[in-house]
């Protein structure tokens, strides 16, 4: 399906739009209606149950999983799928070695909640969190260039910030963090999907996202890994699908060549299939025409949040910011869960967020600052 002008025949592939007004793809993209299918040939495939269906499946994660590498610009066979964020930085934490002087894990205090509790737990191996603060919403990524030295292992940082949206400039700090030796991780789950990622021009290490959000897919997340990299990472929290012949069923000689080496145990493929609907109309639209349309709609809340008086936590130039509006005012709590009962879907993160995605309009973005601003003022009054 091709972009065109957004969102077009696009918008008619999403059932729950139909429902509401939904700006919510930040927390969890609405789905398309070619998931019922999917699900109802999941059903018929478990009702006749046969072990060879697993060669089929498994082929089938590998091409999403390709087919995110695609989307990322990113070589077949650099993506590793797992459930969630959590088991990939788990993993990548194992490879990684904290006992000498280089064992600083540098973050910001942007980061979702996972990144620094995981860091803490690697405390016991030797690992030492540093945590660069934000100011007004985003972090200068000079100060985290001063955070940087030769006892960094890793820098381990967000390109959206979950909370405001605010986009890292992550090839310069890419840059530092080279420089002086380290490793640097990137989570995306903020970004794929409504800003164009190119690893290469990032010149990141590793890169995590996942399905449930702005690809429009289910629980399954993704990591990449730069592939000169590959032949060193030897995960000791691993599984029987990253040994090389995992179908032969025999004891493991060695991990996997490409990134299914960072892979565990008995994947969940329904995640995966359900998500591939998603990945197809994305692509299909295309990262540019998808991001052009994100732009127009994310300036449209700010503008109307301005005329509101409202404060915008999210920064105003376009490369600072992913898909999300960040608001803050007193009140917003109650604000944002009464929007929902009135089905104007958003949600609250610190911020009341509003994250409009290709499948929406700007006459939503209307009704929805009319609503929101409505009920401001009654809960000023």
């Amino acid at each position: 399906m091709s972009g065109g002008v957004l969102p077009g025949a696009v918008r008619a592939e999403y059932p729950l739009l139909q429902s509401c007004t939904y700006l919510n793809s930040n927390s969890t993209g609405a789905m398309p209606r070619a998931v019922e299918a999917v699900l109802a040939h999941y059903w018929n495939t478990m009702r006749a149950w046969r072990d060879d269906t697993w060669d089929g499946w498994l082929s089938q994660m590998q091409a999403y999983a390709d087919g995110v590498a695609g989307l990322i610009s990113a070589p077949a066979g650099s993506v590793a799928l797992d459930v969630n964020l959590s088991a990939h930085l788990s993993r990548l934490g194992t490879c990684l070695d904290f006992s000498g002087e280089r064992r600083r894990v540098v973050v910001t205090d942007l980061e979702f909640p996972t990144v620094p509790f995981i860091w803490k737990g690697f405390a016991r191996y030797g690992a030492e969190l540093v945590v660069v603060p934000s100011r007004d919403g985003r972090v200068d990524e000079a100060l985290l260039e001063a955070a940087i030295d030769e006892r960094t292992r890793l820098v381990c940082v967000s390109h959206g910030a979950f909370a405001t949206g605010a986009v890292l400039d992550v090839a310069r700090v890419a840059k530092a963090a080279h420089a002086a030796g380290a490793l640097i991780a990137t989570d995306a789950y903020q970004t794929v999907g409504t800003v164009p990622v190119d690893v290469h021009a990032l010149d990141v290490d590793f890169l995590m996202g996942g399905a449930h959000k702005w690809l429009g897919g289910s629980e399954a997340a993704f990591l990449y890994v730069r592939p000169e990299l590959l032949p060193t990472l030897r995960p000791a929290a691993t599984g029987w699908l990253a040994g090389a012949t995992p179908l032969a069923f025999q004891a493991a000689e060695d991990f996997a060549p490409d990134a299914r080496r960072m892979m565990g145990g008995t994947p969940a493929p329904l995640m995966v299939l359900l998500s591939q609907p998603g990945l197809e109309l994305l692509k299909g639209v295309g990262m540019a025409a998808v991001r052009e349309h994100s732009l127009k709609l994310t300036s449209r809340l700010m503008a109307r949040a301005d005329e509101a008086g409202l404060q915008v936590v999210t920064p105003r130039e376009p490369h600072q910011r992913g898909g999300v509006v960040a608001l803050r005012f007193p009140g917003d709590v109650d604000v944002m869960k009464r929007l929902v009962a009135r089905g104007f879907i958003c949600s609250h993160r610190g911020y009341l967020r509003a994250a409009p995605h290709f499948y929406n309009t700007l006459e939503e973005v209307d009704a929805f600052m009319d609503a929101l601003v409505h009920e401001q003022r009654k809960e000023a009054a």
